[in-house]
């Protein structure tokens, strides 16, 4: 399976340069991010992937759709593979709203407010990480599919810390390894 962590968000560039919140919600991709998102998708052509699924976040979404224009895949929503809502990029946009702004994406198996009210613990991360890893466990697509997601929970999962457009190859057991990064 791959992991892919969305492109630079809007909100990236400016927490990147101050450290600070800056109050975007639910952040759209810069130039720079649609670039990382296509450069990942060129990278994961040979791989082979016949399932694309994203956290329902706009910059996750926004990825997704660059990688399935790629590949030729239809997108399906995974709000497990959600960001940890530590911040305001991590309110995320209702599903009413998010399925006028992608029409060809289901959104029907996602609540109306999906995100969490609450930061996440790290013990609360680990134990949906764990979720994930049984379900993906017991998958029979495990090397087909990407999953757009996030850098905490990519960390999570994983113990990267990968920058944005990063892909990483999981396979079962406790290897992990970085496919492709951005370009600086």
């Amino acid at each position: 399976m791959y992991l892919l962590r969305h492109g630079q968000s809007e909100f990236n560039v400016h927490f990147a340069k101050t450290r600070v919140d800056p109050g975007i919600e639910d952040p759209a991709l810069t130039d720079l991010g649609r670039a990382q998102a296509s450069a990942a998708a060129t990278a994961l052509v040979p791989r082979g992937l016949t399932r694309i699924v994203a956290s329902p976040y706009r910059r996750t979404l926004e990825t997704a759709a660059i990688v399935a224009e790629t590949l030729g895949l239809p997108i399906e929503i995974d709000s497990l593979v959600r960001e940890r809502c530590w911040f305001a990029c991590d309110i995320g946009t209702p599903a009413s709203e998010l399925r006028k702004l992608w029409p060809g994406i289901d959104f029907d198996r996602l609540g109306e407010r999906w995100w969490s009210a609450n930061g996440e613990s790290e013990a609360q991360l680990s134990g949906r990480c764990g979720v994930f890893a049984s379900r993906m466990h017991r998958a029979t697509d495990w090397g087909e599919t990407v999953y757009v997601s996030h850098w905490g929970f990519i960390r999570g999962l994983t113990g990267l810390a990968v920058g944005n457009g990063t892909v990483v190859e999981l396979r079962p057991g406790p290897d992990a390894s970085v496919v492709h990064t951005p370009e600086p």
